[in-house]
């Protein structure tokens, strides 16, 4: 005990009542770590407070927050993301297979995949410095010293003294990370990402950022460049008579709804895009992954109500096969989307067993075995041999179908995924989806499939209430409400929509056979692509 009390634990006090917003802290950082044009370990971010006569620009300082519970060390798969003995959460590239897990569970929007050697990046503390007994380089070149690094530990630092002595705060304290950086005189419109509005149209004060995220529009040539730190950036619009004065809120006016927080009116002027870490390709690999596990698990409940034979082709041919396909797809997609995906043989043989990528691995290849296994059973005619492998592959489909509940879950920072219902609700699409591939399969050889028909009918009914239950006005959190509000009205309403027409035409496959059951499959494409991009669809910092 003695030996951990005796660790440091470094800590940053960004002291916002000295800032004064010169963004010498972003380009020492990039300097030092070589960090590429288009995106940055740190900015600041300006939010304009108030309305004329009266308002006022407030600075924050957004970086890696360095939790002692860290998200993204628990969600890497290979430890590329990891915590040292001194606290600081650093990164080995050398390892990094470029799942942007950890960007999705940062809750702070403070991971990158660098463009230049396509690994995940972040504020390391500058450790290389502190080794060497160097401060970090933002701290170093700060001229108002705002920025105070220390040992929290050592109860004669300044650090120490700032966080016990006074007032200080910390980035999104409801996620339980346990922040390394703390925050001194930062106003509440800053630290919330939620409290200020954003202008319509990605209207910043140095320049325009929309679909480039974080290009050329983000922090490349027009972020900044002469847009940047000329005229527009810091001039009357920036640090001038019209920064702290009379002019500042004057985007306000450009016809966009103002919002309110608990002090004034607050609208965002300066910040970086938010992008999604994972795209279609994670929404894809959803519904192949639930069509695996459907494929042979829905065939198998019918055997075990007894609407199904154990000899049937379905089961014993049609079942393995589809899920044995579809899971070399999913597979195929997992990889597709790594950024180096030919290290993806590193989540074998250096697995860190807490991040539910690795479970899932693990999961669904003990599934493939099962599926193999019951292919080869039937090939040798060996029934009692098919009942076995049958009682391994139930509860193997099942969680193949569920774990990704778990995988979201560890994105703590994506409140609509953090359901306790999304591991029965994706459980239930994957029997909805498996029936209908079944369906599918025994229209096509000439062989009515009633019990499965009747089993797609049933699931597609209670898909559509879970989705009800999913879109109702209450939510616990206002990133929830956010983020289903994206979901159906907002960017991907489309998907989602077209998926519960297509849900709700399934519910007739009884009587429609093939159509209710390609109906069925869209639907839940649709709804599972609305489902994860709209659950990232809200900004984090």
């Amino acid at each position: 005990m003695a030996d951990v009390a005796s660790r440091p634990r470094w800590v940053k006090v960004l002291d916002q009542t000295r800032c004064i917003g010169c963004h010498a802290c972003t380009v020492a950082c990039k300097s030092e770590n070589e960090v590429p044009v288009g995106v940055t370990r740190t900015y600041v971010k300006s939010v304009e407070i108030g309305l004329f006569p009266e308002a006022r620009r407030a600075f924050q300082v957004t970086r890696c927050n360095q939790c002692e519970e860290a998200p993204c060390v628990e969600a890497c798969p290979t430890g590329a993301m990891y915590r040292r003995p001194d606290g600081i959460v650093d990164f080995d590239k050398r390892v990094c297979i470029g799942c942007k897990a950890c960007m999705a569970a940062c809750p702070y929007d403070a991971i990158f995949i660098n463009p230049e050697d396509h690994s995940a990046e972040k504020c390391n503390f500058c450790a290389h410095r502190l080794d060497l007994g160097l401060e970090p380089a933002c701290a170093v070149v700060c001229p108002v010293e705002a920025i105070v690094v220390g040992d929290l530990a050592d109860p004669a630092s300044k650090v120490a003294r700032l966080v016990h002595r006074s007032a200080v705060a910390v980035r999104r304290p409801e996620k339980e990370t346990r922040p390394g950086v703390f925050y001194r005189g930062a106003d509440h419109a800053t630290l919330d990402p939620l409290a200020a509005a954003r202008p319509r149209g990605a209207i910043y004060a140095w320049a325009g950022q929309g679909k480039a995220g974080h290009g050329k529009a983000g922090h490349g040539k027009a972020g900044q460049g002469k847009a940047g730190h000329g005229k527009a950036g810091q001039g009357k619009a920036g640090h001038g008579k019209a920064g702290h004065g009379k002019a500042a809120p004057g985007n306000v006016a450009a016809g966009h709804p103002r919002r309110h927080n608990s002090q004034a009116a607050a609208i965002v002027s300066y910040d970086v895009p938010h992008e999604a870490p994972w795209g279609w390709r994670v929404s894809l690999y959803t519904w192949t992954k639930g069509i695996a596990a459907g494929a042979y698990l829905a065939p198998l409940v019918l055997v075990l109500a007894g609407r199904l034979a154990w000899s049937s082709t379905l089961f014993r041919w049609t079942a393995p096969t589809v899920a044995l396909a579809l899971l070399a797809a999913t597979g195929g997609l997992l990889v597709w989307d790594l950024k180096h995906p030919f290290r993806f043989w590193m989540l074998f043989v250096r697995p860190q067993w807490r991040s539910w990528l690795v479970r899932g691995g693990v999961i669904i290849t003990a599934y493939g075995a099962a599926l193999v296994a019951a292919l080869g059973a039937s090939a040798a005619g060996a029934v009692r041999a098919e009942e076995v492998v049958a009682g391994f592959g139930l509860p193997l489909a099942v969680l193949t179908a569920g774990y990704t509940a778990y995988l979201f879950a560890q994105a703590r920072g994506r409140d609509l995924w953090q359901s306790q219902l999304l591991a029965p609700h994706l459980l239930v699409q994957a029997l909805m989806v498996g029936a209908a591939a079944s369906l599918l399969a025994m229209i096509s050889t000439g062989r009515p499939g009633t019990a499965i028909a009747d089993l797609l009918a049933a699931t597609a009914a209670l898909h559509l209430v879970m989705v009800a239950g999913e879109a109702m006005p209450k939510h616990p959190t206002a990133h929830a409400h956010l983020a289903v509000t994206e979901m159906v009205r907002g960017r991907f309403a489309p998907f989602f929509w077209a998926g519960l027409a297509f849900s709700v035409l399934a519910v007739g496959a009884p009587w429609t056979g093939a159509f209710g059951a390609a109906a069925a499959l869209l639907g839940v494409a649709a709804h599972k692509h609305a489902y994860v991009q709209a659950g990232q669809a809200v900004p984090l910092a």
